[in-house]
Order: C-alpha cells, then structure tokens, then sequence
C-alpha cells in the first residue's frame, strides 16, 4: 500500500470518526475516487486504535475518572474511594448500559451477514441525508439546559438505542448520538462530550475484535503500515476533536447538516453516473 493511500485513509478516518458526518460515506468515495483497492481490515483497526487513544488523551480527566470507576466497580477500594462522591461513578455504569444494545444488535447483525447487505452506496447516500436532516431538527428544537451532570439512566439508555442505528452505513455514530443528546436536552457541548466518552467501549471492541490479526502478522511491512495510519489518526482525531468542541460553545451543529446533506447528493451523483 502506498504511502499516500495511507495517509488519506488515515486522515479520513481521523476527521469523520468523531464529528457527525459519516466516515462510511467518506469511506466510500475513496475507492469511487482513487481506483485503489479495499484497505483491509489490518488498516482499519489500525486506524480505530489511532482515533481511540486520541479521544482517551483529549479527555485525559474523564478517562483517569472513568478508569477508577471501572476497577472500583470490580473490588478496588482505594479506586472506590477516589471516585465516590463524583460523576465518573455513576457516568462509568451510564456509559456501560449505553453500549449493550448497540453491542447486542450488532452481534445480530454480524451473525446473520446483515450487516454486509446494508453496506450499500445509496443506503449510505440516504442516510446521510435523512439523519442529516434529524440532526438538524433535534439540535434546533432541543432545549440547552442538561450538562453531563444531568446524565441518568433513561437519558442514557435512549442514547444507547439510538446508537444502534450507527449500524446503518451512512448514519455515523457520533451524529446519531449527538442528535439524541441534543432532542434530550443536553447542551451542544455535553451531548458531544458524552458521545466522545461513549465512542471508547465502541473502538475498543472494534479494535480488540481485529487487534489478533494484527499481533499474528509476522508482515514487517503491514506492522509499518499500521503504525503509520494509528499515529496519523490519531493525531488528525485529536484535531477534530479540539475543532468541534471549540465550534460548538458559539455554533450549533447546521454546518454539519448542510455538508452531509450535500455528501449524500453527491453519492446519489455517483451513482446515477455509475461510478459507484
């Protein structure tokens, strides 16, 4: 693979992962576009450890915090101790329950192949727009008043359902869970941070899934390609991350919408056209 394929991927993947607009729908103008064959799965786990070290360093506190809980919840007491009386030993378990019905339908998915027969270039166009467009409606009819403070059960349990609908290519996870958390009522900004917190348990077991194919490649070549495209997704996420979160405390999420609207056309183009 070619060192400028591996940038690009990496630099798609590190932009799309955490703001709302789709990495499969960018994903799928790559090939359209550049004639270069599917990356594989080695790079694309490669590339989720990349975006998830940079969402555990971008929210180091949260991350120490959530640690903790973590091991508090299983029998530490100085860990316990540290925690208790703060958000991260509740947010810890509102983050848990948030994850297991995307976990449980995915599995589904994954078992029955139906995952690979939604994976189409105009279901990815179409979701694009009409999740573009939920965006859009839920970030200007939501009320601003709940921060993460505010998070409990419910409020994350919806959160977690509607993750699920990340399964459908072109929905892009972080936008679907930023658009429950806006309709909600969490700010711009809470409900963007407890997406980022939320998108950890996801890569990681994305990651963990493909990491044994990695570890067994004895390839030199395939270890230097993956450690190229992780460090460049990583340091491009960090990026995004820092350009949302600033974006949005005097912004509101319309610019995404008005670009995933204008991606998803352009997908239906290409496809009119045969390209993809």
């Amino acid at each position: 693979m070619s060192l400028v394929q591996l940038i690009v991927l990496a630099l798609i993947q590190g932009i799309t992962e955490f703001l709302p607009i789709s990495s499969s729908g960018h994903l799928a103008l790559v090939p359209a576009l550049t004639g270069w064959h599917d990356q594989g799965n080695l790079i694309d786990v490669a590339a989720h450890i990349g975006t998830l070290a940079a969402v555990l360093m971008y929210f180091r506190t949260d991350t120490k915090g959530l640690t903790l809980a973590a091991m508090g919840s299983i029998g530490i007491s100085p860990a316990r101790q540290a925690v208790n009386g703060t958000i991260y030993s509740k947010l810890f378990w509102y983050l848990v329950i948030a994850t297991i019905p995307t976990v449980i339908i995915g599995l589904a998915f994954k078992a029955t192949g139906f995952d690979d027969m939604i994976r189409l270039p105009h279901i990815i166009a179409a979701s694009s727009i009409i999740f573009g467009i939920i965006l859009y409606i839920a970030d200007k009819r939501g009320t601003t008043h709940k921060t993460i403070d505010n998070m409990a059960i419910k409020p994350a349990l919806l959160i977690g359902i509607a993750q699920i609908l990340a399964l459908i290519p072109g929905t892009s996870r972080a936008g679907i869970t930023m658009t429950a958390g806006r309709w909600l009522g969490f700010t711009r900004i809470d409900a963007a941070r407890f997406s980022m917190l939320l998108s950890i348990p996801t890569i990681f077991a994305a990651g963990i899934l493909g990491l044994r194919d990695i570890i067994e490649s004895e390839n030199a070549i395939i270890w230097q390609d993956a450690a190229i495209v992780a460090t460049l997704s990583c340091i491009t996420a960090m990026a995004a991350i820092h350009i949302l979160m600033k974006w949005l405390e005097h912004a509101t999420m319309t610019l995404f919408v008005i670009y995933r609207v204008l991606l998803g056309i352009f997908l239906f183009t290409l496809i009119c056209v045969g390209i993809i």
